[in-house]
């Protein structure tokens, strides 16, 4: 049973974890230091569409894939 959801499960850890970087109440594992490229920081502006996004997309995967 547990096995059957275990993407949507770890998806949706992973939204959230993205959504807790990108509005800021969690701290990416690597530093930003100030000389760092202009895309990384980039990217991580982008985690608060994407981890809502992604959380949003396991449950809806996880609901379709009830029998």
């Amino acid at each position: 049973m547990i096995v059957d959801y275990l993407d949507q499960f770890i998806m949706l850890c992973v939204g959230l974890w993205m959504t807790g970087v990108g509005f800021g109440f969690l701290t990416f594992p690597a530093e930003v230091k100030p000389g760092q490229q202009a895309w990384w920081t980039h990217l991580i502006g982008h985690f608060k569409w994407m981890g809502p996004l992604l959380a949003v997309l396991a449950i809806v995967l996880a609901v379709a894939s009830h029998p």
